[in-house]
């Protein structure tokens, strides 16, 4: 079952730490978000193969943006 990362508040992308047929382990950084001068990382909730990436460095995203899909 893949799994679906989404952002949880508005931001920017500062840095996407995995590239799309990465393994990833639960808790593994996925990408670090900006948002009012904070570094937000992004993690892993689970274990698999990161099948696809829907951000670049410097998007800004909303709240509910696909980040990522590990399956």
């Amino acid at each position: 079952m893949a799994e679906e990362v989404l952002s949880e508040l508005v931001s920017v992308v500062q840095q996407v730490v995995v590239a799309e047929g990465d393994e990833v382990h639960e808790g593994d950084t996925l990408v670090i978000l900006e948002s009012m001068k904070m570094e937000i990382p992004v993690l892993a909730e689970s274990a698999g193969t990161v099948s696809s990436i829907g951000v670049k460095e410097g998007d800004a995203i909303k709240a509910g943006h696909l980040i990522a899909v590990i399956s």
